[in-house]
């Protein structure tokens, strides 16, 4: 596991994100033209995520979501900035084409747990610090378990597990479930099962792990 871990899945991260990147480049011409246009010249949005080992680095993704903000000038909550052609862009996950371009600068793989939240770094727990022993991933066993449908302590036992049990097989296994989702549009999209609540912290350290 430790040579495909260390050796193979880089090389495979770089050569994948690059061919990825110029078979879509199409599709990511065609959304960043038409996102210039929705948002006013604004067709990306960059955040700081936490990556390997809590190193901070700049996320790139299509911009779904508008600025407006309310009478204080706080943004509003997201389900009321989401455009319609952000429902869109998310309905077909193309606002994480980008990130092919955080693999290929080697802040993120192909495959791993997500990035997510600067501000959630002091609310894992020891358990759940463990998704940090990897590069985040554009698509992760969490997504193929269910996204967004099941709780965050789900999320970080399938993201922990998968840290656990890197090989080529199951990195395989990941990608087509991810490409058979997307082409499937698995479920019913909507804003609601899109956005979801802050990770506030988990009471009790989890220390079970879900495989399949």
């Amino acid at each position: 596991m430790a040579f495909y871990k260390n050796i193979i899945k880089p090389i495979f991260d770089i050569i994948a994100a690059g061919i990825g990147f110029l078979l879509l480049f199409p599709i990511f011409a065609i959304t960043w033209f038409v996102l210039i246009i929705k948002n006013k010249g604004k067709a990306f949005f960059y955040q700081e995520r936490p990556g390997k080992n809590e190193r901070i680095f700049n996320i790139i993704k299509f911009k779904t979501m508008n600025d407006k903000t309310d009478a204080n000038g706080d943004l509003l909550p997201p389900s009321k900035r989401l455009t319609k052609t952000g429902i869109f862009i998310r309905k077909y996950s193309l606002d994480e084409i980008p990130q092919l371009l955080n693999v290929i600068k080697g802040d993120m793989s192909i495959i791993g747990p997500r990035p997510l939240l600067i501000r959630y770094l002091p609310r894992y727990n020891n358990f759940q610090k463990q998704r940090h022993n990897i590069k985040p991933g554009i698509t992760g066993w969490a997504q193929v378990n269910g996204r967004n449908a099941i709780s965050w302590e789900q999320k970080f036992e399938y993201d922990v597990w998968y840290v656990k049990n890197i090989s080529l097989i199951l990195d395989i296994k990941i990608l087509f479930l991810t490409i058979f989702k997307v082409f499937k549009k698995d479920g019913i999209y909507s804003i609601e099962n899109d956005i979801v609540p802050d990770f506030t912290g988990t009471d009790t350290t989890q220390n079970t792990t879900h495989g399949n």
